[in-house]
């Protein structure tokens, strides 16, 4: 095999990466030989996190909503590694309300958390980036949702489609810098926060229409993650990629 995956001497920050998919998407980057930098909100968690993992790993208080604690983790991400090569935006939320029933501050959590936070930390490590002429990858953690339709998910959905043209656009501007900009786009991922939802009725009724018969689990991700981060992948820009064991095909 002539394709280089190795992420050795590369500085990774992930976001929303005190559990979940950003924990474990942390712990993929580092196995490839990164040194990864988990931030988000609860820092005590990422630090534990962080522990886990080992000495090539530190742990920031990160509000993606909110400049200063971006510009303040991308400051401490530096002084404990160096320039971020690789940014993983994955901090997000959700929330499950009937349309006509969701209050507009709700409305305005996901979005501010989901879109404007990618947005936000997205511009932070470009301008670094292209001030240290360093390159860099930027990675944005979509949703089938942002293409596919479902009920009852109006402002994450939006969000994701919102962030695969964030995605497209960016990698349009950046391109010129040698900074990538792709997106993941899973289905149902099972995790610890979803595990009784999907072994539930709802859960059943869903999986009949994968094509696969099965929902993704975390380790489905990582060939595309390693991929869109390493020299392997290094002529992928302005990418959304659907992991989803068919789901979208099918519709919702």
């Amino acid at each position: 095999m002539t394709a280089n995956f190795s992420l050795a001497k590369q500085v990774a920050l992930v976001t929303g990466a005190s559990s979940g998919l950003g924990e474990a998407f942390a712990g993929f980057l580092a196995d490839a030989g990164a040194q990864v930098v988990l931030g988000a909100r609860r820092a005590d968690r990422c630090a534990e996190a962080a522990a886990k993992i080992g000495e090539n790993a530190a742990s920031v208080m990160l509000d993606v909503t909110n400049s200063d604690s971006i510009e303040a983790g991308l400051d401490a991400a530096e002084a404990a590694f160096g320039t971020v090569d690789i940014v993983i935006n994955n901090a997000g939320t959700v929330t499950n309300r009937a349309l006509v029933d969701m209050p507009p501050e709700e409305w305005r959590q996901v979005i501010d958390t989901n879109l404007t936070g990618c947005f936000l930390v997205t511009q932070a490590v470009a301008r670094r980036m292209i001030a240290a002429e360093t390159g860099g990858r930027i990675v944005n953690v979509s949703s089938m949702l942002g293409e596919t339709p479902a009920g009852q998910v109006h402002a994450y959905s939006a969000s994701k489609a919102g962030i695969n043209q964030l995605t497209r656009t960016s990698a349009m501007e950046l391109a010129r810098h040698n900074i990538s900009v792709n997106a993941l786009a899973p289905g149902y991922i099972q995790t610890d926060l979803n595990t009784n939802f999907l072994n539930g009725p709802a859960g059943e009724r869903i999986i009949k229409r994968v094509p696969q018969r099965r929902f993704g689990q975390i380790s489905d991700l990582e060939g595309l993650l390693l991929l869109l981060t390493s020299p392997a992948g290094g002529y992928m820009t302005g990418e959304i990629v659907t992991i989803d064991g068919g789901l979208s095909l099918s519709g919702m």
